[in-house]
């Protein structure tokens, strides 16, 4: 019976990471690239099309 319970808590492991990993990459693209870009001097249009990269990252997560 201890393997029945064991199977079922991983199933709830997987979409707790993708979780994570999608939040992980949001914030990421919202707060941490435009303050990495202003302090390199990159231009807003290059910083909006690495935002849009990490979004279609965090969602495909």
């Amino acid at each position: 019976m201890s393997n029945s319970t064991k199977g079922s808590g991983t199933s709830d492991e997987a979409p707790l990471g993708s979780l994570l990993l999608g939040t992980g990459l949001t914030l990421a693209s919202l707060v941490l690239v435009p303050a990495l870009s202003q302090a390199m001097g990159l231009g807003p249009s290059l910083t909006s099309a690495v935002r849009i990269v990490l979004m279609k990252a965090a969602a495909r997560v």
